[in-house]
């Protein structure tokens, strides 16, 4: 039997196809690298049957085939295989070059389509070379890790068109990043640096179908359901609030916020400038200056992002399920998502195994991250919680999923029995509560403070 459906869905993606390839117009003729350079590394390139080969070779740092014209916005298509699994390769996007870098060699910079055919799966993801790290790793739409055929060319569409970011891998939509940097740049081939791995030298990278357009350009709409990274200050997008998102933070007043245990806002103890707002310092003490903040709505099942920043040596948290119900001295009583600076307070050395650090569920679970993922002291991160329905519950730092848990299982209540939440009766279990920013007496910045109800 005809299966009309997929049959339609078929044509309609012909056409499509059609239609770019009659707007566009091709990166690579298939012949020559005329208009291309390779920059930074010494892994080689050459055309090979209509292809752009790129070898892998020990000891040279991450190479790239770059165009010598820069681009603005366009739509780039691209079909790439990758050999081997234990290595990976990338797409630059409006990037740019500091000749000075790699002694010398030149060292590019700006965001990468992700090719990545590890264990990890995040092909199709965001990345932002030698710059920000991971903007957008797959931990952020995890369906889409299944979509990468290994030793298989990957056909890849890239929108770049104003702020927006958009990719997908074998016509299926993946990563979405919104961004005020970069108005214009290169694209760039990239293979990616071996080290000493034999495993890995003499591998290729093939590129072919290269082509791009840009003008008439008109976004693919992505369907509901899929996570964005909004990198504009206090912004939501036309996409972000239809699926729901609204600020809890505008970026210019306290509205939505109320001291805790008080009847409104702190007066002294917090700041509100340049679209950030800040605790400000007083020595280290929990609470004792303006005190804890608290958003005036409560909420049940939600998807809560913001930005912070640490000043050296600092301490703050967001806490949720704030019920305000124990009117105890000293910080609100709730979950926390932990704001520390892991490396200079004491408190990331007490508690057990490390539950006190940067984004861990403080006192009760210890976030899982690597050092590659974290960003220094002074830069913005990204932080982002998820409270189901169903009571599990996520903490992401810069997009990489680092716990989860289920708020009122056995195995949540034996850690809250050995915690310093052992006294507070159902501790974390409230049907809803406040979302709560902590005064820790440290200069700690927070902004984009964002949330969806589920």
């Amino acid at each position: 039997m005809l299966n009309i459906k997929k049959y339609s869905i078929l044509a309609l993606s012909l056409i499509s196809l059609s239609a770019f390839a009659q707007k566009s117009k091709q990166l690579f003729d298939g012949k020559t690298l005329t208009g291309w350079k390779a920059v930074a590394g010494t892994a080689p390139y050459k055309v090979e049957d209509g292809m752009i080969v790129g070898t892998m070779v020990k000891g040279t740092p991450n190479s790239f085939l770059i165009t010598e014209k820069e681009y603005g916005d366009f739509i780039l298509e691209v079909d790439v295989k990758l050999e081997g699994e234990t290595t990976n390769s990338g797409i630059q996007t409006r990037s740019h070059i500091n000749p000075e870098g790699n002694n010398g060699r030149g060292l590019v910079f700006g965001r990468q389509v992700e090719i990545d055919p590890t264990a990890r799966a995040w092909t199709g993801g965001i990345y932002d070379e030698a710059r920000r790290l991971w903007l957008y790793p797959l931990e952020l739409n995890p369906s889409a890790k299944s979509l990468y055929k290994k030793n298989e060319f990957n056909h890849y569409r890239i929108e770049c068109i104003g702020n927006e970011l958009k990719t997908w891998v074998n016509g299926t939509p993946v990563s979405y990043v919104i961004d005020t940097l970069d108005k214009t740049g290169f694209i760039g081939l990239q293979v990616h640096g071996i080290g000493s791995n034999v495993e890995n030298e003499g591998k290729k990278v093939y590129f072919k179908n290269i082509n791009i357009q840009t003008d008439a350009l008109k976004s693919k709409a992505f369907p509901k359901g899929i996570y964005t990274v909004n990198l504009t200050p206090n912004a939501l997008s036309a996409y972000e609030k239809s699926e729901g998102y609204k600020l809890l933070f505008d970026g210019k007043t306290n509205n939505g916020w109320i001291g805790a245990y008080k009847i409104e806002f702190p007066a002294k103890g917090w700041k509100i400038a340049d679209g950030v707002i800040s605790v400000e310092p007083s020595g280290g003490a929990e609470s004792t200056n303006g005190g804890d903040i608290v958003s005036k709505e409560e909420f049940t099942a939600f998807d809560l992002s913001f930005e912070f920043k640490l000043t050296p040596g600092a301490n703050s948290g967001v806490k949720y399920f704030v019920t305000l119900s124990e009117k105890n001295t000293g910080s609100a009583i709730g979950l926390e998502y932990q704001v520390l600076d892991d490396e200079l307070h004491p408190d990331a050395k007490l508690g057990r195994d490390g539950n006190r650090t940067l984004a861990s569920l403080y006192d009760l679970i210890t976030a899982k991250k690597e050092a590659r993922y974290l960003r220094p002291i002074g830069s913005w991160n990204n932080a982002r919680l998820v409270v189901y329905p169903n009571n599990k519950v996520e903490h992401y730092l810069n997009g990489v999923k680092v716990l989860e848990y289920v708020r009122g299982s056995e195995e949540f209540r034996k850690l809250v029995a050995i915690s310093k939440y052992k006294d507070w009766t159902n501790f974390g279990e409230a049907p809803k509560g406040h979302i709560l920013i902590q005064d820790h007496g440290n200069k700690v910045d927070f902004r984009t403070i964002k949330i969806k109800t589920l």
